[in-house]
């Protein structure tokens, strides 16, 4: 239409295959518009995937396939800083439970607070309070084999248990 012959160019873009080596295989897909880049090139180092670059590729675009992985490595990496972990001196390698604070009301938190003696400072909004709770409540040691056995013998017994919070001390 504008005098330029563009068939040429899209039977190349068909051709061309991906230009990553996927845990020592060279990929045999066909390579999609992304481009392999430096910064592409830093988050795959950082995240230990098994990616490189393959020296002899035509190109240095990648597949739709391997853009997807490398985009939710990336989206896994952010949900991971955004969770609470526990903290490393706990010496627990089990999972913790994922409680949402921020999506309590504040009145919760301060009833929380206000049980477990956590000290704060003054004029806290919602987001400070439950970011200090949440830690709060990372360090509180649970005994697992106590609170299944008590929770198992609370539901055999229809809940009419007397409050025994003594053995969960």
């Amino acid at each position: 239409m504008n005098g330029i012959d563009s068939s040429d160019d899209n039977e190349k873009m068909e051709n061309e295959v991906c230009c990553l080596i996927d845990d020592g295989v060279k990929c045999n897909r066909i390579a999609g518009n992304a481009s392999f880049s430096k910064r592409i090139q830093k988050g795959i180092s950082q995240r230990k995937m098994k990616l490189s670059l393959d020296a002899l590729a035509r190109s240095q675009f990648i597949c739709d396939y391997h853009k997807s992985k490398i985009q939710s490595a990336r989206s896994m990496k952010r949900h991971q800083r955004t969770t609470i972990s526990r903290d490393s001196d706990s010496g627990s390698d089990s999972e913790s439970p994922e409680v949402d604070f921020y999506s309590l009301q504040v009145q919760t938190l301060r009833r929380y607070k206000k049980y477990y003696k956590v000290s704060t400072r003054p004029g806290l909004n919602k987001a400070q309070l439950a970011d200090i709770i949440s830690k709060h409540f990372m360090t509180i040691p649970v005994k697992e084999k106590e609170v299944l056995a008590y929770f198992i013998y609370t539901v055999k017994h229809s809940g009419q248990v007397q409050n025994n919070t003594k053995g969960l001390d």
